[in-house]
């Protein structure tokens, strides 16, 4: 994990119009601070861009896969909430069968399982999972189409992991604010704490403390030490 003392800036020390104001992290709302690094969209379009071109031979190479092993759409969209509240469809490669729902609820056992646990099954025991979709997850190469949600501005490279409106509500709930404040990630603090280790409200701190220290050293840092991760599974489903 990485080191707090480098991820969680210091309190400002400054004072906004007397000398006994509060600091000006307790007068701006967070959708201020995080704007503090002007040149994180532009780092984002150069780097995904650069990316996409860099890794269209895996592109095509995932997506015929996806598409010789299972029926359906190579591409999957998911509405995810983004900055500012405004939903996105983001992309996937397809790692569930078409008829996902049926196989799941076929097993009894299974379903009740699967509805005492979140709505969470593990994967090696999921049957809407294809065969292909299991690697793909396991090293997170089914988000490699987020890149272009990058490039479109859905998204930023770094920042909290994408989730649906019912889970902001619930899973945030008064740390909401937190959320929008940034574009979603790709990768971010998240992701390289442990993944689907850490749970909230943990989770929900980790973007807390990005959202104080967002910068390009921060950002760097979690890119850096994300294809480690991902390549040793760490904390995959």
């Amino acid at each position: 994990m990485l080191d707090p003392t480098v991820l969680v800036a210091a309190e400002p020390t400054g004072t906004v119009g007397r000398l006994d104001a509060p600091p000006l992290a307790q007068v701006l709302p967070f959708p201020v601070l995080a704007r503090a690094w002007p040149g994180k969209r532009a780092v984002d379009i150069v780097l995904s861009l650069v990316l996409i071109v860099l890794s269209l031979p895996l592109f095509l190479l995932l997506a015929t896969i996806v598409k010789l092993t299972s029926r359906g759409p190579v591409l999957f969209r998911q509405r995810r909430v983004g900055r500012g509240g405004k939903d996105f469809p983001m992309l996937k490669f397809r790692t569930m069968h078409t008829d996902a729902e049926d196989r799941l609820r076929s097993d009894a056992a299974l379903y009740e399982l699967f509805v005492r646990s979140d709505h969470k099954v593990p994967s090696a025991m999921d049957p809407r999972i294809t065969a292909s979709g299991r690697l793909l997850r396991r090293l997170s190469l089914d988000e490699l189409p987020q890149l272009l949600n990058v490039l479109l501005g859905h998204m930023s490279l770094v920042g909290p992991r994408p989730v649906e409106r019912s889970q902001l509500i619930r899973d945030y709930g008064e740390h909401q604010s937190t959320y929008l404040a940034l574009r979603p990630g790709l990768t971010g603090l998240w992701q390289v704490s442990g993944r689907s280790t850490v749970q909230f409200p943990e989770r929900a701190e980790l973007d807390r403390q990005y959202l104080r220290a967002c910068g390009p050293w921060v950002d760097a840092k979690i890119i850096l030490r994300t294809p480690l991760v991902v390549f040793t599974g760490l904390g995959a489903d």
